[in-house]
């Protein structure tokens, strides 16, 4: 899988709901209710990942989750990171 130019970077990123791209990875925090929320939500989002074949980096602290993509094999971001990052969008935090 071929890595994102910038031009393709900052047009597959004005769809993305809160991602910033930080040391070559895209990036978001979310802020869940609670606790409860956010670890339910980082399960939602692994069964995502797993049916992906693409797993983030992901740090819980109490009701705020990071989460950090990029493809590893390859150096840096591409269209899998996107594609994941979509749908990770659409699992509700609450």
């Amino acid at each position: 899988m071929a890595l994102l130019t910038p031009e393709e970077l900052s047009d597959a990123m004005v769809g993305l709901d809160g991602w910033t791209v930080v040391d070559g990875q895209l990036e978001k925090e979310l802020t869940c209710p609670d606790f409860r929320a956010a670890v339910a939500w980082v399960v939602r989002a692994a069964f995502e990942a797993e049916a992906a074949n693409h797993h983030p980096d992901i740090d819980i602290r109490y009701r705020r989750v990071r989460l950090r993509l990029s493809t590893h094999s390859e150096g840096g971001l591409t269209a899998k990171d996107i594609e994941l990052a979509r749908a990770l969008d659409g699992l509700a935090t609450g």
